[in-house]
């Protein structure tokens, strides 16, 4: 007994006891009283965002776990945008079943929901109301000129204003471009007045307000450059050029932003495309398409013999638009996907010149010609067609405008695959994908026409 009546509360054992009495009383609050504040929507990956075609899917996460089959009644998106719930604890993904389309505002909100683990001992509080927006770019398109004023200049065009404005600079020749994924970019190759036509050169221009002028990426000095692609990514280059002081020298040469350009050292090839991964390249070699990796030396990653050229990817990656040369002198369409099966879709007479995937990757369009022969000589027909994946079966929409000698064709899907242009001998055709309209001439003839991103 002693010994106890000698202990004595220390003063940091008092405040200790009062900390934990402290403590004590609140969880019993909190057990029994809840936690009545309002839950609420922490982030929304849109909020008042650029959304493009390429952007497939938005995050929505909430301070708690959430009546799920409640949020998902009570989403509300203006206008109408369909997808698909999954959920990862309190965050929620809605993953598109078709893209935005351009030149809208969309409005989502989202009310009358309460958390998850709402009971007698926690009354209920409705969501805090949320609201926010998010908008997509004009629809936009570009295409080289071939009207007597503007001949060789690429003009961009708004789809809804029709305004139409040059962006390369007066007096220079575009044999080809592309667009950079941010529309602040254009990648041309061209010539100016006075130079040979194999004297083009790849230069890299500014859009919009800036006063900047075309920047060099590629000369001609030592080397020709011909065909040329941009990857997905908007940073590597791709480009095929030949040695002018070593003959048989050909090749692709691979040109990073920031960096050198230098040669693959691969085996030469034809025709070629930039795969959707920005990290190889299918190029048609020897009687079939390899798939090569974008570093020099490299082996192929893949080689898919029997076919010419590849005309196209869809937007995954899984797929792609090949074309094959038969026996016969005829030529068939196919979709190659990758787990290598391959699925014809249709054997022309002519040609299939070009071929793209709408962005759900359901239906291919492509641009076929047929082979006829019209007093001693042969004539191509060229003509529009729709063909569906699903079960193969296509639809010719219609004829294309031809002329004697060759024929220039092209086409483009727009990101939200809600029109197509057509290029048909410097007549450029803009249909509706809905099919309720006749396809538009436009006012401006031109070649080569490509949408903005």
């Amino acid at each position: 007994m002693k010994v106890f009546s000698r202990l004595r509360w220390q003063p940091i054992d008092r405040a200790a006891g009062l900390v934990l009495l402290f403590l004590t009383g609140l969880t019993l609050v909190l057990l029994f009283g809840g936690d009545r504040t309002a839950p609420q929507v922490r982030d929304f990956s849109w909020h008042e965002q650029r959304v493009t075609g390429a952007d497939s899917a938005f995050l929505l996460t909430f301070s708690r776990p959430m009546d799920q089959q409640a949020v998902e009644r009570n989403l509300r998106i203006e206008p109408p945008l369909p997808g698909k719930f999954s959920w990862a604890g309190r965050r929620l993904a809605y993953t598109l079943i078709q893209p935005v389309r351009y030149g809208q505002t969309y409005r989502l909100s989202l009310a009358d929901v309460y958390d998850r683990f709402a009971s007698e001992l926690s009354p209920k509080q409705p969501l805090r109301p949320f609201t926010s927006q998010f908008f997509t770019p004009t629809p936009q398109f570009a295409y080289i000129s071939t009207a007597p004023g503007d001949r060789g200049r690429v003009l961009i065009q708004d789809l809804k204003t029709q305004e139409v404005k040059a962006v390369t600079p007066a007096g220079w020749f575009v044999q080809d471009f592309r667009i950079t994924p941010e529309r602040d970019f254009i990648v041309f190759s061209a010539t100016q007045a006075g130079e040979d036509a194999l004297e083009q050169k790849i230069y890299r221009l500014p859009l919009g307000d800036r006063p900047d002028g075309p920047q060099l990426i590629l000369d001609s000095k030592d080397y020709q450059n011909f065909k040329f692609d941009l990857a997905p990514n908007g940073q590597t280059l791709v480009v095929q050029r030949l040695s002018r002081r070593q003959a048989g020298r050909y090749g692709l040469w691979v040109a990073t932003q920031g960096e050198a350009a230098r040669p693959l050292e691969n085996q030469p090839g034809g025709d070629f495309i930039i795969a959707p991964d920005s990290a190889s390249v299918a190029i048609a070699q020897g009687e079939g398409v390899a798939i090569l990796p974008l570093e020099p030396r490299a082996q192929p990653l893949d080689y898919l013999p029997r076919f010419g050229t590849v005309l196209g990817f869809g937007r995954t990656g899984t797929k792609a638009a090949m074309v094959k040369f038969n026996k016969d002198f005829t030529r068939s369409l196919y979709v190659v996907n990758n787990q290598g099966q391959q699925q014809e879709l249709l054997k022309v007479s002519g040609q299939v010149v070009a071929a793209q995937f709408n962005p759900q990757e359901t239906k291919l369009y492509a641009i076929c010609t047929d082979l006829k022969q019209v007093d001693d000589l042969f004539q191509e027909f060229p003509y529009l067609l729709e063909i569906s994946l699903a079960d193969g079966r296509s639809q010719r929409l219609y004829d294309l405008p031809r002329r004697q000698g060759a024929l220039t064709l092209d086409l483009a899907l727009a990101p939200d695959g809600s029109h197509i242009l057509v290029a048909a001998n410097d007549n450029l055709l803009l249909h509706a994908t809905d099919g309720r309209a006749k396809p538009t001439p436009l006012a401006n003839p031109g070649l080569k026409p490509r949408w903005l991103p």
